[in-house]
């Protein structure tokens, strides 16, 4: 449980900090974190959900 808080977390600020940095609106540039935040965490789980089942 630990390691997904830590990839909320890390997804978190990571967003943060594109949104900040990233060129346009301030509607454009919430909506750019939101979506990475979101592809951070999706694309780490499909990955974690592909490599539970390898031994």
């Amino acid at each position: 449980m630990i390691h997904f808080l830590y990839l909320i977390g890390f997804a978190f600020f990571v967003s943060v900090c594109f949104g900040v940095y990233a060129t346009g609106s301030a509607k454009e540039r919430i909506w750019y974190g939101l979506k990475t935040f979101l592809q951070f965490v999706g694309i780490s789980l499909a990955i974690a959900w592909v490599l539970y089942f390898i031994p």
